[in-house]
């Protein structure tokens, strides 16, 4: 027993500090949670209305998965959102969605689950979403999970999870509805009200034809059966395109009924999309001008630039433009050509040029101004360099005469005249500019197609090799795309400079 004078005397202990920090930060979540809460209540009217949008209830419930990145919002989005909605409202039952990465591809499907749940008052509505990478479809169930889970929806739609199926892989609400996530290989088995798609081939291996094909297959042969309802359910898929035999090449041509939203990073005027809802015309593109960016907001000019070099004209192609060509097997492959370090002695020089319309503008993607020089030696054709820049017209003029005096007066400068009197006088123009070089100006006649026939007969014979130089990989990439790629500037000086030799030597065009 504690005697009286013990009591007097006994000393309490100080509090940890980490203890007592511990206990500081306990005390500020629980303050913040209960004004968190008291806020959505007093706020809940407000916040019920400007979610009975899509695109208002991402917006309003950003936070809750991305605490710390800025929502940026551009008109993509919003086109997506109402094409979603659209799915919804059961206006649309099969939509393919091709935008580029960075697009918010994989939350915008987790805010749409969330969203028929919540504000749709649609709760029952069971989902089976897929992607190539099982940890990728995983995670963004769980996101699913945690959005739902959330103080802030719970105080607005107290949907409630079942505690005997509430896993990763698969969770159900209690209004009948569940979240069900698998890879893309491994469908079988599973159905729903919605089947989403996102991403279903994997940039490593939509290059692979047997993985590629598999994955075909396997859209083809299953996907119209993981639907509960094959009148109602829907199928929305999202992707970016990685090869021109990929899911999203079979959904358009499948003749099911697939809206096709398609969202290029530069405008291309003759590829502007339009979807139809019936016979109306739902949405169409804003943009006018061509190479106008899709999100300047989030992919300004000079992130675009970057990405088009560190991607590759194939690649960004593609991804990013939602126009994938053939890596190889068109007119020219990257095994036709060779890269050396030297250039025999002797021969026959020529420097080809193909010059752009305009400089480079802000937001647009105009043509280059290439010079590109080739030897002809041994019945071998060189390209020894290419010189290429987005230069204004007085800048074309100045390295056009810096370039041949580089090259010197043994090289022969081929340059094409533009059709008209504006064109004969611009010419005549670098003619005059030229005075003492052995230049040639020509017309360029018939498809660039078809001038490019002898210069894909020669790479392939293995006539043609390239000097090593940090100009090949955009060669290599715009070359071998051709004639599917955006720009084509470099073909043509390519197939100029080898026509100008090979009609300049005992080599003939007529042996091609």
């Amino acid at each position: 027993m504690t005697s009286p004078a013990s009591k007097r005397f006994s000393v309490q202990l100080p509090v940890p500090p980490a203890e007592l920090l511990r206990q500081i930060r306990a005390e500020r979540a629980r303050r913040a949670l209960e004004a968190e809460r008291v806020g959505i209540r007093q706020d809940a009217e407000r916040i019920r209305a400007k979610c009975q949008t899509l695109d208002g209830f991402i917006e309003e419930f950003w936070s809750v998965l991305e605490p710390k990145r800025e929502l940026k919002f551009g008109w993509a989005l919003l086109a997506m959102c109402r094409h979603l909605t659209a799915v919804s409202e059961g206006l649309i039952q099969f939509l393919l969605m091709t935008v580029p990465p960075g697009m918010m591809k994989s939350l915008l499907l987790v805010f749409w689950t969330a969203w028929e749940w919540g504000p749709l008052g649609r709760p029952d509505i069971q989902v089976l979403a897929t992607s190539y990478s099982q940890p990728n479809v995983l995670r963004d169930n769980v996101k699913l999970r945690r959005l739902i889970e959330s103080e802030k929806f719970q105080a607005l739609w107290p949907l409630k999870l079942r505690d005997d199926q509430n896993a990763k892989g698969k969770f159900e609400n209690t209004g009948s509805g569940f979240s069900e996530a698998r890879p893309f290989s491994s469908m079988t088995g599973g159905r729903g009200d919605r089947v989403k798609i996102d991403d279903p081939h994997s940039t490593e291996t939509a290059e692979s034809d047997t993985e590629r094909d598999t994955a075909v297959r396997i859209f083809r042969e299953g996907i119209s059966d993981r639907l509960n309802d094959v009148t109602s359910s829907a199928i929305v898929i999202i992707m970016q395109r990685l090869h021109e035999q990929d899911i999203a090449a079979v959904a358009m041509h499948l003749d099911i009924g697939f809206t096709h939203l398609n969202l290029p990073m530069e405008f291309e005027p003759d590829r502007a999309c339009r979807t139809y809802v019936g016979n109306e015309l739902f949405f169409e593109d804003p943009r006018t001008a061509e190479g106008e960016l899709l999100f300047p907001e989030r992919f300004p000019p000079g992130e675009i630039e970057r990405l088009k070099k560190a991607k590759g004209s194939y690649a960004y192609s593609g991804q990013y433009q939602q126009r994938p060509a053939p890596r190889s097997g068109g007119m020219f492959q990257r095994g036709d050509f060779e890269i050396v370090d030297a250039v025999p002695a002797g021969g026959q020089e020529c420097r080809a040029w193909d010059f752009a319309a305009s400089k480079a503008v802000a937001g647009r993607s105009p043509d280059w101004t290439v010079g590109l020089k080739m030897k002809y030696v041994g019945g071998i054709f060189y390209v020894q360099d290419v010189r290429r820049d987005r230069w204004s017209p007085g800048d074309v003029e100045t390295n056009l005469k810096n370039t041949a005096t580089q090259d010197g007066l043994g090289v022969r400068v081929r340059m094409p005249q533009d059709p008209g009197a504006a064109g004969k006088a611009d010419a005549a123009t670098k003619v005059k500019l030229l005075a003492g070089y052995d230049v040639i100006v020509v017309l360029p006649t018939g498809e660039k197609s078809v001038r490019a026939k002898p210069a894909s007969a020669q790479a392939e014979a293995g006539n043609v090799k390239l000097v090593r130089g940090p100009w090949n990989d955009t060669f290599l990439d715009e070359v071998c795309s051709f004639p599917n790629a955006q720009h084509d500037d470099q073909v043509d000086a390519f197939a100029d400079a080898l026509n100008e030799l090979a009609l300049g030597s005992t080599f003939t065009l007529a042996n091609v």
